[in-house]
Order: structure tokens, then C-alpha cells, then sequence
């Protein structure tokens, strides 16, 4: 039989973890909010998801760069200016471009889709890997903004404003809502749900 804090009537904070009794309404120590459950959450988790993937498309049918010469001007979108970059033979660099903005996002969406579903409806994985898909989630999600770091360092070197200039796209701004968002999405999934179906296996209806 598996005991749980709320079975010894006790709470944890999310953000220092210090227990406290389960009817305190403030953590004692950093006077954030007790929730045994944050009942909220999957709503925000799906409200934020959307968003992301809203901004994910325009990110990637817009120009990323607008990239102006004496001679010649062009506008990329994010695969194009990759495939580009892989043609000069900078073939690593494209292909980290490529997985931080297409690969990464497309797998944060499908897994936080996933853990979503996989508290309501339940899932063929366990949980403790569960839960280490939403570790790796978090922690990837700040990586994902590695084409606004390179649109903002281009911005700020190219100076040369007679013989060159870059600007960043339409799609720069998209993308960076769209990680934003889905950081937020991941950020609102309280994983101690994840837990919860083992406290309570599911049955036959609701599987």
C-alpha cells in the first residue's frame, strides 16, 4: 500500500519544499500559495499549448531574416536559411539550427501533449518515465531559443549599414512566442499528477 503526504494530511511547496499541513493556506517560509492539486492545470496546459502551436507556424512559413547587400537581398524562413548554411558547408551549424527549431518544438509539443493525455486518460508508460519525459521537457525548453540568439548576435554585429544589413523577420517574433508559450505550458503541468494514477489505479471504464 502506497502512503502519500495528503494520506498524513500534509503538503509540499512547489517552490521551497518544505511540508506544512495539508489546511495551511501560505507556505510559512516563502509565503507561496498550498495547493495539494492544482485543479487549474491541464486547462492552462492545453490554453498554452495552442498558443505555441499557433505561433509555431508562422514561424516557419514567414522569413526568419531579411538580409540586405549592395548587390543582392533575401529573405529566409528558418529550413531555408538551415538548407543554405549546409550548402556553404557549415553543415553541423545547419543541422543544430534544424534541431533546435524544428526537431525540439515538434517533440515538446507531442510531449507535453502527451503528459496531458497520459494523467486523463492514462498511458502505457510509467510513471517515474513520465515523469522523466517532463524533466528533459523542462530542461530543453530554454535551448529552443537558439534562432533568436542568432537573429539578435547578427542584428548587433552587422553594422555596416552602407554595405549590409540584417534585420529580423516576421517569423523571429512568431518563433519566439511560440517557445515562449510553450515553456508556459510545460511550466503550468503540475507532475505530481502523474502520480496520482498510481494512488488510484484506473479501471476498466476509464481506461
Amino acid at each position: 500500500m502506497i502512503v502519500t503526504a495528503r494520506d498524513k494530511g500534509l503538503v509540499c511547496c512547489q517552490s521551497c519544499a518544505r511540508v506544512w499541513p495539508i489546511d495551511q493556506p501560505h507556505c510559512g517560509a516563502c509565503g507561496t500559495r498550498l495547493r495539494s492539486r492544482d485543479q487549474m492545470s491541464l486547462q492552462r496546459v492545453w490554453a498554452w499549448w495552442i498558443a505555441g502551436v499557433l505561433a509555431y507556424i508562422p514561424a516557419n512559413l514567414y522569413p526568419m531574416l531579411h538580409t540586405r547587400t549592395l548587390l543582392h537581398s533575401s529573405e529566409d524562413t528558418i529550413i531555408a536559411g538551415a538548407f543554405e548554411i549546409a550548402a556553404h558547408g557549415s553543415i553541423i551549424v545547419a543541422g543544430i539550427i534544424l534541431g533546435a527549431s524544428v526537431i525540439i518544438p515538434l517533440c515538446k509539443f507531442f510531449a507535453i501533449a502527451y503528459l496531458a493525455l497520459a494523467v486523463t486518460r492514462g498511458a502505457h508508460w510509467p510513471a517515474r518515465r513520465q515523469f522523466v519525459l517532463y524533466e528533459v521537457v523542462e530542461f530543453i525548453g530554454r535551448w529552443s531559443m537558439i534562432d533568436v540568439f542568432v537573429v539578435a548576435i547578427l542584428c548587433s554585429v552587422v553594422q555596416l549599414s552602407v554595405a549590409a544589413s540584417i534585420a529580423p523577420g516576421v517569423a523571429a517574433l512568431a518563433f519566439a512566442c511560440s517557445v515562449i508559450f510553450t515553456m508556459l505550458s510545460a511550466q503550468s503541468f503540475d507532475p505530481r499528477l502523474i502520480w496520482d494514477r498510481i494512488e488510484t489505479p484506473p479501471t476498466k471504464d476509464a481506461t
